[in-house]
């Protein structure tokens, strides 16, 4: 069953994120999915504009983990699912960070996720990213991949597992906020309203929850009106600034060090809490002196 649902509407082409009973979480299907929609949207003579939305309650809460968290138990064997950062074929049969772990077959799996993430960035065709509820921890990776962020003033973005496993892969949070505010977020892994978000400049709007759809349909339609060939060497001319200031470079720093951040002392015993007590409640428990743990619950 897809997870992706995807719609061409006039000169608009619409991406849902379809697991809302999971958050949207990533999964390798929804990743593949997402990428290929865009690469087909890219390729439409008809579409000028794709909107990037998720279906329930919230945009994105970053990839599926419970089940890859959960798997390695205290004995150190694995029954994590096919692809998920605790796979035995992605980081080897030993998952104690003292014994042997290759950095470059979990760097090759993140890279092609990123791959993924960034055909949002590098396609052609403008993408409108439109957040309610929450966007957060690998979500944060497509909402920035996007060229415009439109989210619900009361959402929430952010990447909570700066503290304690995970590192941003796509890492435009430098290039988005600049170095000072992106220090700021990723030093804390807190979190900013969509209102917040539109002070800082990561979003371009920051509406009422009740009126989110019907500011991202007037900004979509506005793009749609331009030629596709216009629009295409705006998006162009525009990126090169960020390919200039070493963006390459940056996401390929990220992709390493999230796999380092699973393989510290401090990621192997947040792994081993979810192994005992469950992902949800390890996360929890990351979060609680920062006062959100409520909001990362099932997040990762």
């Amino acid at each position: 069953m897809a997870v992706v649902e995807t719609e061409v509407d006039g000169r608009i082409g619409r991406i849902t994120l379809n697991r809302p009973s999971r958050g949207n979480g990533l999964t390798p299907q929804l990743i593949g999915e997402l990428a290929a929609a865009v690469e087909r949207f890219d390729l439409d003579p008809a579409v000028h504009v794709m909107v990037l939305a998720g279906a329930g309650t919230g945009f994105c809460g970053g990839y599926d983990l419970v089940e890859s968290a959960e798997g390695m138990g205290a004995d150190g064997e694995s029954t994590a699912p096919a692809g998920s950062p605790l796979d035995p074929a992605v980081i080897g049969e030993n998952h104690d960070p003292r014994g042997t772990w290759d950095p470059m077959v979990d760097h090759a799996m993140m890279r092609r996720n990123v791959r993924a993430f960034m055909t949002l960035f590098e396609s052609q065709t403008p993408v409108v990213c439109k957040v309610h509820g929450f966007c957060v921890a690998g979500g944060t990776d497509m909402a920035l991949c996007s060229d415009l962020l439109v989210i619900a003033d009361d959402a929430k973005i952010g990447y909570p597992p700066a503290r304690v496993w995970g590192s941003p892969t796509t890492m435009l949070w430098a290039h988005r906020l600049g170095p000072q505010r992106a220090k700021r977020l990723l030093f804390t892994g807190d979190c900013l309203s969509g209102a917040e978000a539109l002070e800082w400049g990561l979003a371009i709007e920051a509406p009422p929850a009740d009126e989110l759809d019907e500011r991202t349909e007037i900004l979509a339609g506005r793009i749609a009106q331009m030629p596709k060939n216009q629009l295409a060497m705006m998006k162009l001319l525009v990126n090169q600034t960020l390919h200039a200031q070493g963006l390459h470079a940056t996401q390929l720093l990220g992709t390493v060090f999230d796999g380092i951040t699973r393989h510290t002392a401090e990621g192997y015993a947040f792994q081993q809490r979810a192994a005992t007590a469950g992902f949800r409640a390890a996360v929890r428990e990351r979060d609680e002196p920062f006062g959100d743990a409520g909001l990362s619950t099932f997040k990762g």
